[in-house]
């Protein structure tokens, strides 16, 4: 028989590590809130799971790939997965002793460490696993996970790991450190995000034929990842959000939070998350995280015009 594996939170990246796990053989269980992205899972030969403690029942292994610590909270430790009083409907008391959990929200690593030492108080397992790579690599089952915890939780997962991801980083034993790695990535998305619309800004004030721009520094030094995989969204005029403007208000925030303990300068980081918080406000916070280029006055940007797809 197939193990039985949990995925909570269908969105970008939750839906293509649960088909990567279809895909691998597993037996996939799934919980959304949202039915019709549930039921289309369902057809693809998923099962749907109404609540987080009747998947967390179900699945030898659950993972978490929801926003942030309050939904991780809450499909956790219930009700219904919407947080409050008691447990009930939450994933996490009606998992079996010994059953792991694969926590991939961003999150802080306060929150990651804290949330460890409660797992293993209710008799189970917990790797700290954020991921990135975006929708494609997630879709593909390349994703890169920045992982911690002990020995026993890498043991009991090794396979469904080795379904999900290209590369998984084993970061040490202590739950926390994980989000550590995530958030020094995610300050450098942010900042690289901000730094290539602006450059695309720039040129489309001084005149500069945007595609041409594009072809040039996806060829120059000063190409990055970010500029190479999100400028195509600002050129096509096509801001349906992979990741939104609003989880750069977030993962930034994290980042300066995490710098702030220690009285740690960030000022690149500021600077970008002041950019999001400003595309956030004219309220641009749920599109993709390339609107922000929409805070730059006196430009005319591109007109949506159709594109291949989209990562």
């Amino acid at each position: 028989m197939s193990r039985k594996v949990g995925v909570i939170g269908l969105g970008a990246m939750g839906l293509g590590v649960a088909r990567s796990l279809l895909r691998a053989g597993f037996d996939v269980h799934a919980c959304d809130l949202r039915r019709e992205v549930l039921q289309a899972f369902v057809a693809e030969g998923g099962v749907g799971c109404e609540t987080p403690a009747e998947l967390g029942a179900r699945c030898e292994v659950v993972i978490t790939l929801v926003v942030n610590a309050a939904q991780t909270e809450a499909v956790l430790f219930g009700p219904n997965g919407q947080g409050g009083e008691g447990s009930e409907s939450g994933a996490l008391a009606a998992m079996r002793p010994g059953s792991v959990l694969i926590a991939s929200a961003t999150v802080a690593p306060d929150f990651a460490h804290e949330l460890g030492r409660r797992v293993e108080a209710a008799g189970l397992q917990m790797l700290d696993a954020p991921v990135s790579g975006g929708a494609a690599r997630a879709a593909s089952g390349e994703m890169t996970m920045m992982t911690s915890g002990p020995a026993a939780a890498y043991a009991a997962c090794e396979d469904v790991l080795a379904a999900i991801a290209g590369k998984v980083y084993r970061l040490g034993a202590a739950h926390g450190v994980g989000s550590k790695v995530k958030i020094i990535n995610q300050l450098l998305a942010g900042v690289h995000i901000a730094a290539a619309t602006e450059a695309l800004a720039l040129g489309l004030r001084e005149g500069v034929d945007p595609d041409a721009l594009y072809d040039v520094i996806t060829h120059s030094a000063g190409n990055s990842w970010m500029f190479e995989n999100r400028v195509p969204h600002i050129l096509a005029g096509d801001y349906t959000p992979l990741s939104a403007v609003d989880i750069f208000v977030k993962d930034l925030g994290l980042v300066l939070d995490t710098a702030r303990r220690t009285k740690f300068p960030l000022p690149l980081s500021a600077a970008a998350h002041q950019m999001f918080m400003m595309a956030s406000t004219a309220g641009h916070g749920g599109e993709d995280d390339s609107a922000v280029v929409k805070i730059f006055p006196g430009i005319e940007l591109p007109a949506r015009r159709e594109a291949g797809p989209r990562s």
